[in-house]
């Protein structure tokens, strides 16, 4: 049992720090790296029991892994395929069909330094299966936590509830994304009525080059149309990313009361990565996330986690130049 301590502890760990605070990204990397352990533990059993069965065992998972990372590339090829005819040929939309070749390419590289053997793809292929191993466990880690961090209780009470844009289509009409994310909003404020509280919400969003309104305006107003009441809402209008979403928000719920409390409504694919933000910048509250398309949520996903690798780009650049320094020392040591 001694060699499941490693990922006990790690997993202590991650308890004592998501009660503490949730919106960590290091609380996905601690709980991945506990996984990892007890993954670890299990094959080191399963290897010394010396069971005659262990080849077979060995050899299931092997195929199995094969057979995954065949469904993998084929899902990704055809969410990406998808993508493009449903939303446009944004690079953002293509971010599915980027991750499917980049998971080809990496397994043809292998396969070929396994056959040439050649000192300058065996030092290619360590540095690229470092990095895709090395990102790979990363981006799990993050879907991971995201999902569980979506079903976390937030807190019963609170007085404001931010719901943030997302774009309008034409220039004044809310789509259906953005849709989704009032009325989740909305259902919140209505949970938090209930209990007693008269929560103000504020729908945040500035006017973008393209629309006639600022989105808020929008908002408020498709809120208004569903018998909300216009009394109730707030309207954040300068806001042009989520950052300053929640940087004005903060703004106008500390002028109204200094000690608030939210809740924050973005889509489920946003909401780990819009606590983040909001963690940085000081919010007092937690993000829930609305119901996405599911034929949106892969690529939406992937650009998530890129946004944070961008925001945590120092610690990844480091981890990057030292995995292609193992691959330099593998091609000098073939």
């Amino acid at each position: 049992m001694l060699a499941f301590a490693p990922a006990a502890l790690l997993f202590l760990v991650f308890c004592v720090s998501v009660l503490r605070e949730r919106r960590k990204f290091s609380n996905a990397v601690v709980l991945g790296l506990a996984v990892l352990c007890a993954l670890g533990a299990l094959l080191y059993h399963l290897v010394s029991s010396e069971s005659p069965s262990v080849p077979y065992v060995v050899g299931a998972l092997v195929a199995l892994g094969a057979v995954a990372l065949l469904v993998l590339v084929c899902f990704l090829f055809l969410n990406g395929v998808r993508m493009l005819r449903k939303e446009g040929r944004s690079p953002s939309n293509l971010l599915s069909l980027l991750a499917a070749v980049a998971i080809l390419g990496v397994v043809a590289l292998l396969i070929t330094t396994a056959v040439l053997r050649t000192p300058v793809l065996i030092g290619v292929a360590t540095a690229a299966g470092g990095l895709a191993v090395y990102f790979s466990f990363l981006f799990l880690c993050f879907v991971c936590y995201a999902f569980l961090y979506g079903r976390l209780r937030v807190r019963r009470k609170a007085d404001f509830v931010v719901v943030l844009g997302s774009g309008l289509i034409g220039g004044s009409t809310v789509p259906p994304l953005l849709a989704s994310r009032l009325k989740r909003g909305q259902a919140v404020h209505a949970r938090l009525a209930k209990r007693g509280a008269s929560p103000v919400l504020i729908t945040s969003g500035g006017q973008g080059p393209d629309e006639k309104l600022p989105e808020s305006h929008a908002m408020a107003d498709h809120l208004v149309a569903r018998g909300f009441p216009a009394e109730l809402i707030e309207r954040e209008d300068r806001s042009t990313n989520t950052e300053e979403n929640l940087r004005f928000s903060k703004a106008i719920m500390e002028k109204a009361k200094p000690d608030y409390r939210c809740v924050v409504v973005t889509n489920n694919y946003h909401a780990f990565r819009a606590a983040l933000t909001a963690r940085r910048i000081g919010i007092r509250g937690q993000v829930v996330g609305s119901p996405t398309a599911a034929y949106f949520w892969p690529n939406a996903t992937l650009r998530e986690f890129t946004a944070i690798l961008v925001d945590y780009r120092r610690s990844n650049a480091a981890m990057c130049v030292i995995i292609v320094l193992g691959g330099v020392a593998a091609w000098y040591a073939s």
